[in-house]
């Protein structure tokens, strides 16, 4: 693949859309599966193996800060999208050439191609 010129607040926006992203997902995988407190219930027992599969724990729910980052989150990566999908750079390009163009941007600023950012100072 080429390496295209892309302009530089272009690059930095979808760099940080990825983070965010990223953010957003381990975020999520860490919280507790339900946003509001929830009952449990019990998993099935494997009638040969005596395993128990599926069930759930109770569910506390998300505290508001929880709940503040998520938001937050979301509509950072959403204002993200955004920024880079609308950006003027797209229209100089045409038809497929914007379709491998974008393509490129996404693949030349994933996390494995760009360095580490300090996130706090970034945000």
């Amino acid at each position: 693949m080429n390496e295209t010129e892309f302009p530089e607040d272009l690059r930095a926006a979808q760099i940080r859309l990825h983070q965010a992203t990223s953010e957003l997902a381990a975020l999520c995988r860490s919280l507790p599966w339900s946003v509001e407190p929830m009952p449990g219930w019990p998993g099935t027992e494997h009638p040969h193996t005596g395993e128990v599969t599926g069930g759930r724990e109770d569910s506390p729910g998300w505290t508001e800060e929880q709940k503040r980052m998520v938001k937050r989150l979301r509509m950072e990566c959403t204002d993200l999208s955004v920024r880079v999908t609308t950006h003027s750079y797209w229209a100089t390009l045409e038809g497929e050439q914007r379709v491998k163009a974008r393509s490129e941007l996404k693949a030349v600023t994933r996390p494995s191609k760009t360095p580490a950012v300090d996130v706090a100072r970034a945000a």
